[in-house]
């Protein structure tokens, strides 16, 4: 049964109406946040909000991603004025204020490793059903094995207090990804959910590979466009506006 009347049920939806999207440190989480709240907005779900719990990096964040977000009417909940860039552990009540509605999807970008995780640890008590996925990239330093990936699991778990439910595959070497590499972290975020018997939710792909390895692994893959980059690149030059029904 969807959780949103008149979705049909799909493995790119959300089993839950809050979902933190948890990771190793550069595996891409938030890049795979804002793709999936997207894809979401793109699918005619409605009220959508995404928020920024990541304290630990400065630059990959879903709020340099707010503009397109916003424009596809996700509500997104970061801090303002002065302290939008800001690195400092800001929590935001209004993100106790989603996870306390009792309608819409919650996404919560949370956070690297266990140091990221741990800022769940502010609202014990608060989080009602949910999901808590762990996003996976096969070549990323200690999550390139399935020891170092289970290592950071439990890092994250017990930093939060939380259960990992679900694994996203997310491997990639930036513009240089080829499918065959994409497999390969497919391989590895199995190996992952099947040791610790949770889902396999999906695994993402560059859109120009989405359709060849959904045709190969046969599971939901969701097509990732470029939102974040550093400071010292060009933002990607798009239009969102035909992208989205909102």
């Amino acid at each position: 049964m969807s959780l949103i009347p008149g979705a049909e049920t799909g493995a790119l939806l959300p089993l839950e109406r809050v979902v933190l999207v948890t990771g190793n440190y550069g595996s891409g989480k938030s890049e795979v946040a804002v793709n999936w709240v997207l894809h979401l907005a793109q699918a005619g779900l409605r009220d959508l909000a995404i928020a920024d719990l990541d304290v630990v990096n400065p630059y990959f964040r879903c709020r340099e991603a707010r503009e397109p977000l916003e424009a596809a009417g996700v509500r997104v909940v970061v801090p303002v004025g002065e302290h939008f860039h800001s690195e400092l552990p800001i929590i935001l009540p209004e993100i106790k204020g989603l996870l306390r509605r009792p309608d819409g999807v919650a996404v919560l970008d949370v956070g690297g490793d266990d140091v990221g995780a741990r800022v769940l640890r502010s609202f014990a008590g608060a989080f009602p059903p949910h999901e808590m996925l762990q996003v996976v990239n096969a070549f990323r330093p200690f999550t390139d094995t399935l020891a170092g990936c289970l290592r950071i699991q439990e890092e994250i778990q017990e930093a939060s207090g939380l259960r990992v439910t679900g694994i996203v595959g997310n491997a990639h070497l930036m513009d240089d990804t080829t499918a065959d590499d994409v497999m390969r972290g497919v391989e590895l975020a199995a190996m992952v959910a099947d040791h610790g018997g949770q889902r396999l939710r999906f695994v993402t792909a560059p859109r120009s590979l989405a359709g060849e390895i959904e045709r190969r692994c046969g599971l939901a893959v969701l097509a990732l466009d470029r939102w974040l980059v550093p400071p010292w690149k060009p933002p990607p030059q798009r239009s969102v506006g035909p992208l989205f029904k909102v």
